[in-house]
């Protein structure tokens, strides 16, 4: 560390600090002067040095989310954190510090080059997101495990890599293990691999390879069979009726009903228990394909308003710079007649012309947009009763659905019922030939808790039929709504931003013709 760090206080990064190392930094000329009175804009910073400053805590730069650039080396940093925000950080210096653990980097997928050199780390780990990475500095630092290589194998794009002055590269195998493991890495310790230590690395441990890229290729199926079961999963929730593609719901009801389990024990409740289920499955299903092709319906609603939408702004900005450049033409002829005129007085009547074309363009631009505005406000209204009345009609198909599981439900209930009942009887009168469980002769010490133990079992059932109707409606109710409501936002920020760009272009032109003085043009 920096002996002059050891002099300084620790400082946390604070608005202050940030300031006054970007207005260094900054361009000195009348822009960087001018940047420094109007305010300086974080968003803006695309490079920030803060080297030396006996940093401890890293802060408060969230405000730099367009940083390319980030030099933090030569400080007494003890944790990486405060990054979550730097996602288009392309290079990041933090040598020199005191990190123990590599962490907090998560959401830098954009990073290319990292630097990590002479801190505290003995494990090489948490990089996972940096899928971009191509340099990494790890020298100066305690890793003292090979293992850490195989690691970085994950890296594809990784063509340089430092590790010198750690434990490990003392050992004597270390740059052919290195070589054989990363076989893809050109630079290893500022030092360029040679093609002879590449084939003596793969000669060595081609074996301890070809078993490694085995195990890798299993955990890839494995990793692609998981993510193709995730992104279906997404698909289905997209549709509002995730999980149920199988028997998830009916499990769920029996998942916390210990009444219920324990009365499946009951003499002619198995057969009567996985006929229901059967049933209630075929239902399940039922809504699950529905709810996908009411999807695939809605998607197709949005997919064709969206485009109506496009083309119907597309034609009318067509139309617009048509009329602008039908203007430009002519006021440039004008402003040259203007400029060829002697004599004042037509001088005065042509500008005055020039004044009333601007005008005239004024008005045929918001004439365009008031038309447009006119246009988009019956599709979006159009889209708005169709996408409610799809919806609708899918809550009201799924409710049906979903009561067919409750008639169900109270079916089996009714069932277990005369069966709990004709049991008590019989142990009651001794007649009883099936031995029970313990847990569930229990239950029939008499009749008031036997329909009790029923009940508590059936009301568990229809409560998780009633909750995920209840879920589904909610979030696709949600959906539209918020849907409905992002539509209607978006049209007025639409609006208003073209009206403010057309108030911009005419207040321009017409500045440019006020402007104009009449001694340039005389001369």
């Amino acid at each position: 560390m920096n002996w002059l760090c050891d002099l300084m206080e620790p400082r946390v990064m604070d608005d202050d600090m940030l300031k006054l190392a970007v207005g260094e930094q900054g361009p000195q000329e009348e822009a960087g002067q001018l940047a420094k009175q109007e305010g300086i804009v974080f968003k803006d910073v695309l490079s920030l040095q803060l080297d030396f400053r006996n940093i401890l805590r890293m802060d408060n730069l969230w405000q730099f989310e367009n940083l390319r650039k980030l030099q933090l080396d030569n400080n007494i940093i003890e944790k990486i954190e405060g990054l979550e925000n730097l996602t288009h950080l392309v290079w990041l210096d933090l040598s020199f510090n005191n990190i123990e653990t590599i962490e907090g980097l998560d959401t830098l997928v954009n990073l290319e080059d990292l630097s990590l050199f002479n801190n505290r780390i003995s494990k090489i780990d948490s990089l996972d997101a940096l899928v971009k990475l191509q340099v990494l500095s790890l020298g100066n630092n305690q890793i003292d495990n090979m293992m850490n290589i195989i690691y970085l194998r994950r890296f594809k794009c990784l063509r340089t890599l430092s590790l010198s002055g750690n434990p490990i590269s003392e050992a004597e195998d270390y740059k052919v293990f290195i070589c054989a493991y990363l076989p893809d890495l050109v630079y290893l310790d500022f030092r360029r691999i040679d093609d002879h230590t590449k084939e003596l690395a793969e000669a060595k441990h081609q074996y301890s390879i070809d078993e490694l890229k085995h195990q890798e290729n299993l955990m890839q199926v494995q990793l692609e069979d998981e993510q193709a079961r995730q992104e279906e999963l997404e698909k289905h929730k997209t549709a509002f009726v995730e999980h149920l593609n199988g028997s998830f719901l009916f499990d769920s009801m029996y998942a916390e009903d210990s009444e219920g389990n324990k009365l499946s024990y009951l003499p002619g409740v198995s057969e009567l228990l996985e006929a229901y289920k059967d049933k209630f499955v075929i239902i399940c299903v039922n809504i699950f394909e529905y709810g996908l092709k009411q999807q695939e319906k809605r998607k197709t609603e949005l997919d064709t308003f969206s485009e109506c939408v496009h083309e119907a702004i597309q034609e009318n900005q067509e139309q617009g710079k048509h009329k602008i450049a039908q203007f430009e033409e002519k006021h440039l002829s004008s402003l040259s007649a203007i400029r060829e005129e002697l004599e004042l007085p037509n001088i005065e009547k042509k500008i005055l012309e020039c004044s009333a074309d601007i005008s005239e363009l004024f008005n045929e631009l918001m004439m365009l947009e008031m038309q447009l505005v006119e246009q988009l406000e019956e599709t979006i209204n159009m889209f708005e009763r169709n996408i409610v009345d799809m919806v609708g009609l899918f809550i009201k198909n799924v409710r049906s659905l979903m009561a067919q599981c409750r008639d169900l439900e109270n079916h089996h209930h009714e069932k277990l019922l005369e069966i709990s009942i004709s049991t008590l009887e019989k142990i009651v009168k001794g007649d009883l030939d099936e031995d029970l469980p313990d847990d569930l002769r229990a239950l029939f010490v008499d009749k008031d808790t036997i329909v009790n133990a029923v009940g508590a079992s059936h009301d568990i059932h229809l409560l998780k039929i009633d909750n995920r109707e209840g879920e589904l409606v909610t979030r696709i109710d949600s959906w539209c709504t918020h849907l409905v409501d992002k539509i209607h936002k978006d049209e007025i920020v639409r609006n208003r931003k073209r009206v403010k760009e057309i108030n911009q272009y005419i207040d321009h032109m017409q500045s440019e013709l006020d402007n104009l003085e009449y001694g340039d043009i005389l001369d």
